[in-house]
Parts: C-alpha cells; sequence; structure tokens
C-alpha cells in the first residue's frame, strides 16, 4: 500500500513536469518567432521608409506608424511570453525537486542550519534543523516571514488541543489543492526573497515622510498643470510673449529638483522592493480569489477581503505608484514631464500618502502571507505523504498509543515499524539493547512523529494518540570549548533543566538516551536509578534508552509505572544481526566484545 501511493504520488509530478516541460518549449519556440518577427517589422520599416520617401510625408508617417504599433504589439507579446516562460521555468524546478524529495533527497530545500542550537529542549537531538533533517523535509516556503513562522512551530510544538484540530483541518484541506500550493510557490519563487524582507519593508514603512508633510509643494503640483495650460493658451492667442514659456520651464525645473536628495532615496527605498512588492500583490490576489472552508484559512483570506478595496487592490496601486516614480530615470519623463506636472513631486506624494493610509496593514497582510506559506508547506507534506495519519489527541495526561510508527526520513522501503503505549502517569519505558540495535533510532522515532503531530501534520504511523504535552530530550549532549564545559557537566545541566520544569508543575514527556554517560559505571549506574526515581515522583513520563541493564530492576520498584523493553541483537555463524523490533523484556545479548573482535582487537 505505501508503495502503490508513493508511486501515486511520483506519478502526479511526473505527470505534471511533462506538461509544464511541453509548454515550455512551446513558449520558447513562440518567443524566438515573435523575436524574428519583431527583427523583420524593424528591417521592413527601414526599407519601406527609402521605398517611399518620394511618395511624401504623410505615406512615409503612416507606414512607419503602422510599423511602430506592430512592433509594440510584439513586443508586449513578447515580454508576457518571456513572464510565462519564467513561471514554467520555476513551476518545472518545483516538480523536479519534489520527485527528488520523494527519494530522500532534500539538498536543494532550506533546512534553516542557523536554528540548530544545543541548548533547545529537543530539536539538536532530533534532527529537527540542518542538512537532512525533518524542517528540511517539510519546508517549501517561498517567503521570509512564512520561513520564520514555520521555524517558530516547529521550536515550539502547541499544546493547545482545539488549535491543533483546527490546524489539522486547515492541512487536510490544503492536501486536496495540490494546484494552489504550487501556484502560490511558483509565483513566490518568481521573485524570490529573502529572510529579511519582512524586516526591511518594515523599516520603509516606518520612514519618515520627505515630501508629504510640505503643503506647499503639495498645493504646487496641483496647480503647475493649471499654469501650464493657461500659459499655453495666452502665447497661442498672443497675450503672453513666448519666452515667457521659458522662463516658467527654467522655475519648474529648478522646483521639480528641490527635493532631488530626498526623492532619489525614496525611489531607491521603493525601486529595489519593485519586484518583491509585485511577488506579494500576486501571492495576495491568489489567496483572494481561493475558496477556502477551514476556520484558519477563511480568517486569513478574510484579513485580505474584510475591507474595501480589498488588500490586493490597494497593494496593486502602490506597485503602480513605485513604478512611477521609476519612470523619472527616463529622460523625456525628467526634462519635460517633470517640470509640465511636477511628476516626481506628485509620485512621492501620493506614495507617502499611501503609507500613511495602509503602512500598518502592509505589514499585516506580509505577516498573513507568511502564515499562509507554512501552512501550504505542511499542505504540500501532507498531499506527499497520502499514507501518513493524522493523530488525535486527548487531554489525559498522559497518554501516548501509536502501532506502526516509522521515522519519515528512513528509506520507507526498508525501515522497520514499532508501537508504542503509555497510558497513565507517572510512567516510564525502560528500553534496554546492544549497539547498534535500535534504541537510538526508536526514541528519536516516537519523538519526531510527536513533533509532527503537536504543529498539526499527519505523522508516519497507523495511528496515534497522544496528549500535547512539552517535549524535552538528552540524547546528544556534547562538550563546550567554547564555555569550557565538560561533557558531563553539559548533560548535569540539561538534567537539571528537565527536573526545574517538572518541579514547576510543567507537565514533559522526556526522552532520554543513555543517562550520565560521561561519568564512570559506578556512579552512572548509581546516578540513573536516583534520577528516574525523581521522575516518578515528580509524576513524569518518558522513554529512556540504557546499556545499563541494572535500570531494568526498577520496575520491582516501581511495578506500576515503569516497563521494561528490548532491541535485542543475535549471533549467529559468527554473524551479528538485528531485528530492529521491540521486545518486552530485559535484553539479553550484547554485541560489544563480538564486534571488537570481529575488527582484531584482542578482548
Amino acid at each position: 500500500m505505501q508503495n502503490n501511493t508513493r508511486e501515486s504520488v511520483c506519478l502526479f509530478y511526473k505527470e505534471r513536469l511533462q506538461k509544464t516541460n511541453s509548454e515550455l518549449s512551446s513558449v520558447k519556440r513562440n518567443i524566438y518567432l515573435i523575436g524574428s518577427l519583431r527583427l523583420s517589422v524593424f528591417v521592413a520599416c527601414i526599407v519601406t521608409t527609402f521605398l517611399l520617401w518620394s511618395h511624401g510625408i504623410v505615406t512615409v508617417f503612416v507606414a512607419v506608424l503602422s510599423g511602430l504599433i506592430l512592433f509594440s504589439t510584439l513586443l508586449f507579446r513578447h515580454n508576457r511570453l518571456r513572464k510565462r516562460k519564467h513561471y514554467l521555468e520555476t513551476s518545472a524546478f518545483c516538480d523536479e525537486n519534489e520527485l527528488k524529495g520523494l527519494d530522500y533527497d532534500f539538498s536543494t530545500f532550506d533546512g534553516a542550519p542557523e536554528k540548530i542550537d544545543a541548548s533547545h529542549p529537543f530539536t539538536l537531538d532530533l534532527d529537527i534543523f540542518g542538512a537532512n533533517s525533518l524542517f528540511q523535509s517539510i519546508n517549501r516556503t517561498c517567503t521570509g516571514y512564512g520561513k520564520k513562522i514555520l521555524i517558530q512551530w516547529f521550536e515550539n510544538p502547541s499544546s493547545d488541543i482545539c488549535a491543533l484540530q483546527s490546524r489539522q483541518k486547515a492541512v487536510e484541506e490544503l492536501r486536496s489543492k495540490d494546484f494552489f500550493i504550487h501556484h502560490f510557490r511558483v509565483l513566490g519563487l518568481t521573485e524570490p526573497g529573502n529572510d529579511s524582507d519582512y524586516e526591511a519593508i518594515e523599516t520603509f514603512i516606518n520612514s519618515p515622510d520627505c515630501i508629504a508633510s510640505k503643503r506647499f509643494l503639495k498645493m504646487l503640483s496641483f496647480l503647475f498643470p493649471c499654469l501650464w495650460v493657461i500659459l499655453i493658451a495666452g502665447v497661442f492667442l498672443h497675450f503672453l510673449s513666448p519666452s515667457i514659456l521659458v522662463i516658467f520651464y527654467i522655475a519648474s525645473l529648478i522646483i521639480s529638483e528641490s527635493r532631488l536628495k530626498k526623492i532619489n532615496l525614496l525611489q531607491e527605498n521603493t525601486g529595489k522592493k519593485i519586484n518583491l512588492l509585485h511577488a506579494y500583490f500576486t501571492l495576495i490576489e491568489t489567496v483572494e480569489n481561493e475558496p477556502f472552508q477551514s476556520s484558519i484559512l477563511s480568517e486569513l483570506q478574510s484579513q485580505f477581503t474584510r475591507n474595501y478595496p480589498k488588500a490586493s487592490e490597494r497593494f496593486k496601486k502602490f506597485v503602480r505608484l513605485a513604478n512611477d516614480l521609476e519612470q523619472r530615470n527616463n529622460l523625456l519623463i525628467h526634462l519635460i514631464i517633470n517640470p509640465l506636472l511636477l511628476w516626481d513631486i506628485r509620485k512621492a506624494i501620493r506614495i507617502e500618502q499611501w503609507k500613511r493610509q495602509n503602512g500598518t496593514a502592509l505589514i499585516e497582510w506580509i505577516k498573513v502571507v507568511g502564515e499562509v506559506d507554512a501552512y501550504c508547506s505542511l499542505g504540500l507534506f501532507s498531499f506527499n505523504h497520502p499514507d501518513y495519519v493524522f493523530p488525535s489527541f486527548t487531554d489525559q495526561y498522559f497518554l501516548l498509543k501509536g502501532r506502526a510508527l516509522g521515522h519519515p526520513l528512513k528509506n520507507r522501503d526498508s525501515f522497520v515499524r514499532n508501537n508504542i503505549d503509555i497510558e497513565k502517569h507517572p510512567f516510564f519505558l525502560i528500553i534496554t539493547g546492544a549497539n547498534m540495535a535500535g534504541k537510538s533510532t526508536y526514541l528519536r522515532t516516537v519523538g519526531v512523529n510527536f513533533v509532527l503531530a503537536c504543529i498539526g501534520v499527519p505523522v508516519c504511523a497507523e495511528s496515534l494518540t497522544l496528549y500535547p504535552a512539552r517535549l524535552v530530550s538528552s540524547l546528544r549532549t556534547s562538550d563546550s570549548l567554547l564555555e569550557n564545559e565538560s561533557y558531563f557537566f553539559a548533560e548535569l545541566k540539561r538534567l537539571k533543566m528537565i527536573i526545574d520544569r517538572l518541579q514547576t508543575g510543567e507537565k514533559l514527556f522526556i526522552l532520554l538516551d543513555e543517562i550520565l554517560k560521561g561519568t564512570n559505571s559506578v556512579d552512572k549506574q548509581k546516578g540513573s536509578l536516583a534520577l528516574v526515581q525523581q521522575f516518578v515522583h515528580l509524576q513524569s513520563c518518558g522513554i529512556i534508552a540504557t546499556h545499563d541493564l541494572l535500570l531494568g530492576n526498577l520496575v520491582n520498584e516501581f511495578p506500576g509505572n515503569i516497563s521494561n523493553y528490548r532491541f535485542e541483537a543475535e549471533i549467529k555463524a559468527d554473524e551479528l544481526s538485528f531485528s530492529y523490533q521491540l521486545q518486552t523484556g530485559i535484553a539479553q545479548n550484547m554485541n560489544a566484545c563480538f564486534l571488537m573482535k570481529k575488527m582484531g582487537i584482542t578482548v
């Protein structure tokens, strides 16, 4: 069944990629054809002008004008085809990468390596961030703020059952909107931004006005066109001397250049963001036009449509104003239109008026786009894993009951699935076993699926029911040269953090791998026993993996609060093998000496 569902998703991407590449080839041919036609029209205009020159200026004018109209039409079509080509290339890029991702190659996706943090309660232990991480396998955000929100969801999984159930409905709805998710992502990637886009736009919106507060200039921007009409009419009717136009032009040019530095700065700030702002406009428009049913997505959409005019229309106006201001670089605009209409000042005034009226809303719109972006990543993850199931939640602390859990980053064709069953508190599973038998993988499998459940997406299991407690772990503690901190002391700090949180009454789910492995065996046994006893007295729950078989004896002290499980290694015919299947009881076989002998080390 898993192979069938995986194959169906692969087939979907392959078919869409084939259609995209077919259209892309057609668009490229049309671009080449139109380019050739434009060149032919240009040459034809020159030849026609030469041949018809003797037929009079009117004939030449009509012929050249017709050629220019045709040339402009072809240019417009050429530009539209180039935009379509860019969209199709980005679409193909996305689908090619999704096919790689289905084969566990996530290298083209952003794993947020900058968020790797050894002090976080669980992200380092569970490989949440970085190369080949859970975040990298899920992250498909195309906006900086979307990535920021998705990171927050992974760093702080929700413990609110109602919020998680609502998020599940949103993800489930997006699972069926494969075209919307794909179109949204492609639009975002056609004008890629970076992680600082939100802060840059926020700084721009909050920057002080340079024009709009100057009432005199604002008045002149409306008065000058009227004065030009009056003066030109006066000269045409012989009431005024033509020299007055020259004098007024010089005065107009001086006034239009009076705020040159400030308008240059405004143009620079808006010019750098035109493509980015246009991308946000298309994303907002896409969200506005998509019918949503789930409460979360409908509420996000309503933040664009609840007021009139709606967000996309107001955003489009701002993009148009920014483009208009860019036209001041055109020599015709700068030397003729600017003195006639005070073009620079007029456009700067309108941009700053827009900022005052819509600046706060713009910042919120970008946040909403980012949240939709983050949800699209979750929806695409759900779409890519149709065999995964949405977990159910309970308010009973503590319950974690699942069947056939697998690790989502392990190859689906070869991993071994295992169950988990904790139905009360305090309660701990003590898992013993040999090296490489599967203890650490089991802890990470449980932990990763727990995180997935608490961010609202399906899990790699046949079924899973849980209480969304706060997750803490100690699986990969390391020493720190920077902080002059030994491995053992770093581990003690980690355990102290867990105990402190438990003592405040916080409800935790704890994952520990080989407690106190940084000290000698006698201290390790004594300290491990005392630590587990304290965890039980503090009414906590979790899983502890260990080589120390003596921890299994704690079941005699806490028969209703501890269960022993094991991963066994088998040595047959001088060969070592593992089933990676969780079994009840304490491990019987260890393999350290066997492996040392196999490697030629005398034992």
